[in-house]
């Protein structure tokens, strides 16, 4: 029998030892391919989690949130239906904050925002071992301010914030406001 632990409506959890190198703020991209510097890894932050059900299986190395997911870090906030989260390490637990985390996935459309930046999609992963984040669905829409990128998969390196933004058998759609650009310095 799996050792399994409930909690129940508004769990709230700091669980700074993982997570906090996970999710980091999304950025606009100018291009297909662009450095995204707010989705650099950001390890000096604490993450505050809520979710309506919490269930830990430590024997399989699992944590499942379900039910208005949301998770802060700084001024960052992802929030989705569900998010299951890997872990790694002999004797290691969730609630005692000693998880090396491996993989998180998101599920049941993933919010993604921080100050004007903002991304939406089906689903998304967050692999530790390669230290990249994706996401995924039908439409991902990434925007900042008037700026709209669409596509239907994001693939953002964490450790250098380079991105990707992949067609859903069509083009990348581009919607670019030449008002929003930051004014260029003289010389």
């Amino acid at each position: 029998m799996t050792n399994r632990r409930l909690f129940n409506r508004n769990t709230a959890f700091v669980i700074a030892a993982g997570f906090a190198c996970c999710f980091a703020a999304t950025a606009s991209a100018q291009s297909t391919t662009s450095q995204m510097e707010g989705l650099k890894l950001s390890n000096d932050q604490p993450i505050q989690i809520q979710s309506d059900q919490l269930e830990i299986k430590e024997q399989e190395k699992k944590a499942f949130f379900t039910g208005n997911v949301q998770v802060v870090q700084g001024s960052t906030t992802m929030k989705a239906g569900k998010m299951t989260v890997l872990y790694t390490g002999e004797g290691a637990s969730v609630t005692s904050g000693n998880a090396n985390i491996d993989k998180i996935f998101l599920d049941d459309t993933v919010f993604l925002t921080s100050g004007t930046q903002q991304a939406t999609a089906e689903k998304g992963e967050f692999n530790m071992a390669t230290q990249t984040f994706v996401l995924s669905g039908k439409q991902v829409v990434l925007s900042e301010g008037p700026n709209v990128f669409k596509g239907c998969r994001l693939t953002v390196m964490m450790e250098t914030g380079q991105a990707k933004l992949d067609a859903c058998g069509g083009r990348v759609e581009i919607l670019l406001d030449p008002k929003s650009r930051q004014p260029q310095p003289k010389q």
